[in-house]
């Protein structure tokens, strides 16, 4: 029998990274559990969706089930630090942040993996869905999953060569209904565990509320402005809209507005009818190429804006400064600094960079 590796699997008590555990059991390699406790409130600890207490003793159920030793790393202060911090500067700033992005390729890919390595493993593993393919030449291509609907190609775009060499995802083969099937296969205790959904660290509520409390700077009322400059109404912080937004501006008007822009210098809210929403350009930057290069000419690609958003057939011409220009096919709607953007071509990854903003 082939010798095989050892994996480090990032466990979270839930179905997806429990069955591939416990496919890597199955296929021989020595595996190793770990669990992250990440920062929550004082007080809220059972809301982080990510390591509540109950999802803690899962993921030491399904180890012990399997036979695998675990681990429960307590990162709650440098999560703290990267990640939550990441997401209220980015708030203050005017953008909307992609927390999950951050905490992926810092705290994931960062310090879980820098874990790995140092207790032996050649790598680690998640449940995330999306394919990876060793080439020749040694680098690793980033793909789509085989489940479209699953699919998590998109928040996985940020990570570079030397992580994704270590990297193992078991499911990417698999649509989630075969992946409840295997978990029951395995008479795994979470095989009906639903889904996570939201950002962990929020718990029950929405992000106003968390805004609130921990970034009084972002409460700052300004003026609702049209594009020429009318004022029209009052906001209650630029960092409780997004663009896009129809309800809740508090504008009585026969027809709706939408939020088109926030101006931060002015600490205005731009708004506008539908038909004033969207472009056909924008920046994004620094974008990391999964290649480890950036293409030297302008190309055709498809472009998501957004996790859940449809790809949108777009050119991309790459710059010298490691940022790039994306001109759509048609205007789109939604585009917000502070997401991401992720290039695709087919099936394949080609890179991501943040929105820095929209061009006109």
């Amino acid at each position: 029998m082939v010798d095989r590796p050892t994996v480090v699997v990032a466990m979270s008590g839930g179905v997806d990274s429990s069955a591939a555990a416990a496919l890597l059991v199955e296929q021989g390699y020595t595996v190793i559990g770990m669990m992250l406790r990440l920062w929550s409130e004082q007080g809220r600890e059972d809301e982080n969706r990510c390591c509540t207490p109950d999802a803690m003793a899962q993921a030491r159920r399904v180890a012990a089930l399997l036979g695998i030793p675990f681990y429960a790393l307590d990162v709650r202060e440098r999560f703290h630090g990267s990640v939550v911090k990441a997401f209220l500067d980015g708030y203050a700033q005017g953008i909307t942040p992609n927390p999950c992005i951050v905490c992926n390729r810092t705290i994931r890919w960062g310090y879980l993996l820098e874990q790995a390595l140092s207790v032996g493993a050649e790598y680690m593993a998640t449940g995330h869905y999306a394919r990876l393919r060793p080439e020749e030449n040694g680098q690793v291509v980033l793909m789509k999953a085989v489940d479209d609907t699953k699919d998590q190609s998109y928040v996985l775009s940020s990570l570079n060569q030397s992580q994704l060499t270590h990297t193992m995802l078991p499911l990417g083969e698999y649509t989630k209904a075969k992946v409840r099937e295997l978990a029951r296969k395995f008479n795994l205790p979470v095989a009906e565990r639903p889904d996570s959904q939201d950002l962990c660290f929020l718990g029950k509520e929405g992000y106003h509320d968390f805004l609130n409390r921990h970034s009084t700077g972002v409460i700052r009322p300004g003026a609702i402005v049209t594009r020429s400059g009318q004022v029209i109404g009052q906001h209650q912080g630029l960092a409780f809209y997004t663009i896009g937004q129809r309800k809740g501006l508090g504008i009585a008007h026969p027809r709706p507005y939408y939020v088109l822009a926030k101006d931060q210098n002015q600490n205005q809210l731009v708004v506008g009818y539908k038909e004033e929403l969207g472009g056909e350009k924008m920046q994004v930057g620094p974008v990391n190429w999964i290649s480890g290069s950036p293409p030297v000419n302008s190309f055709s690609a498809e472009v998501k804006i957004r996790y859940k958003a449809i790809p949108a057939v777009a050119e991309v011409t790459p710059h010298a400064d490691g940022t790039a220009s994306v001109l759509f096919k048609q205007p789109m709607r939604d585009i917000t600094p502070g997401q991401l953007a992720v290039i695709y071509q087919g099936e394949y990854v080609l890179g991501s960079g943040l929105i820095e903003k929209q061009t006109f």
